[in-house]
């Protein structure tokens, strides 16, 4: 037992940090498409005007007139384009669930010294 808890609440609490994390995992895989949609990187192309073409211009500039293949650029359009694939998803489900458990454990862990 913890202290300062009831040994019935362990697993209401060990469920709700589970729906939490894997919350965040799944917000992560859903925000991409959203996200890159949002700079320009559609499914028929950069977007005139984006921060995706300032990007698109930077990087055509810097290479001698056009985008490298394997740039940032050309794997944000590939992802923007044709979406993410299963092991990308499955990557960055398990980082986004990772990065809340940490963020849930350094809150409550700030909140423990606040009480003493």
């Amino acid at each position: 037992m913890w202290p300062g808890t009831d040994s019935t609440d362990q697993p209401k609490n060990t469920a709700v940090k589970v729906g939490a994390v894997v919350i965040v995992g799944v917000v992560a895989v859903g925000a991409v498409p959203v996200v890159l949609g949002a700079m320009g990187f559609t499914s028929t192309g950069i977007a005139a005007s984006s921060i995706a073409a300032k990007m698109m211009s930077s990087a055509a500039i810097a290479n001698g007139g056009g985008v490298a293949a394997g740039s940032l650029v050309a794997t944000l359009q590939s992802v923007g384009a044709a979406g993410l694939s299963i092991s990308s998803k499955i990557l960055l489900g398990v980082t986004g669930s990772s990065l809340g458990a940490w963020m849930w454990s350094s809150s409550k862990n700030g909140s423990d010294k606040d009480k003493k």
